[in-house]
């Protein structure tokens, strides 16, 4: 049994910026301690969400180190370290180990993709780092998809954790969680299907709705794990559309800018990503001003 790195809702954190080239640290730190006061669980850092393809190497590497130190401990620490470069994910990977991170999130290898056997070879190269491994699967955005055979594979190294699941592919999640019952833990990578793939055994949700929302989704898996998936339901339901239109345009567009609206300074996307239409911008402030967020 592997005891899983966190349980309940971990936020896949926005990366606020000045302008294209600097890190707004200042305000960076002020998202991090709202996000731990109002209940998020773990804080997962240069993901897709934080814009990490937009963020070099060495800049990548700061934001990690500033995350964990100044997190210091208060909950744990995931950093995304994925690359479709086995030597760079290595890289990124013991880097983020120095800096102090809890555990990594590992994206399968995206456009020259890779085998199956591919897959167990690239992950089990960067667990060798001798740091927990939370793999991610998001084939929407890679093209690339695990079989539960792989995840039963992957599974037996000590260090590979678990797996954030944004395929929506519930019967491959039932043959994984079947296959390798505790010896893989797994997270929703999706806000809409928290509680159905908590119902089977899922450790909670790496959310990009905790950025606006995340004493809800703290709550919503809290009511997953005392056993009232009735309520925990209806709360995931009366979030929906807010969920649904931060992800109207590609993320992370259209939480940056429901950020923006609650008076976050997270500043500009980075290139090629650029500001949501105005009808997706009317459509994200109408389901904040619904549900009553606030900062």
């Amino acid at each position: 049994m592997k005891k899983p790195i966190f349980t309940g809702a971990g936020v896949a954190i926005v990366t606020p910026f000045i302008d294209d080239e600097t890190v707004n640290y200042e305000e960076f730190g002020k998202i991090i301690d709202h996000q731990i006061e109002h209940g998020t669980d773990a804080i997962i850092v240069m993901g897709t969400t934080g814009e990490s393809p937009t963020c070099p190497e060495d800049e990548h590497e700061e934001i990690v180190d500033f995350c964990c130190k100044h997190v210091a401990g208060r909950v744990p620490v995931i950093a995304g370290a994925g690359s479709n470069d086995t030597k760079t994910a290595v890289k990124l990977t013991k880097s983020a180990k120095a800096s102090g991170a809890d555990a990594v999130l590992s994206v399968t290898p995206y456009y020259n993709k890779t085998t199956q056997a591919g897959l167990i070879a690239h992950f089990n190269a960067i667990a060798d780092c001798e740091i927990p491994v939370i793999l991610y699967s998001v084939p929407s955005r890679t093209g690339v998809s695990f079989t539960a055979k792989t995840y039963k594979e992957l599974s037996k190294h000590p260090y590979i954790n678990g797996v954030k699941e944004a395929s929506g592919n519930f019967s491959l999640i039932a043959e994984t969680l079947a296959l390798c019952g505790d010896d893989l833990n797994i997270w929703s990578g999706n806000d809409d299907q928290i509680v159905p793939l908590m119902s089977m055994g899922g450790k909670g949700v790496i959310s990009v709705l905790s950025n606006v929302a995340p004493q809800a989704v703290h709550n919503i898996c809290q009511l997953c794990f005392e056993g009232k998936f009735d309520k925990a339901a209806k709360m995931q339901l009366d979030y929906l559309e807010l969920a649904n239109s931060l992800f109207c345009e590609v993320n992370p567009i259209p939480v940056k800018k429901a950020m923006q609206i609650l008076g976050w300074n997270v500043g500009k996307l980075r290139l090629p990503l650029v500001e949501p239409t105005e009808e997706h911008t009317a459509r994200i402030r109408a389901a904040l001003g619904q549900m009553g967020c606030e900062i």
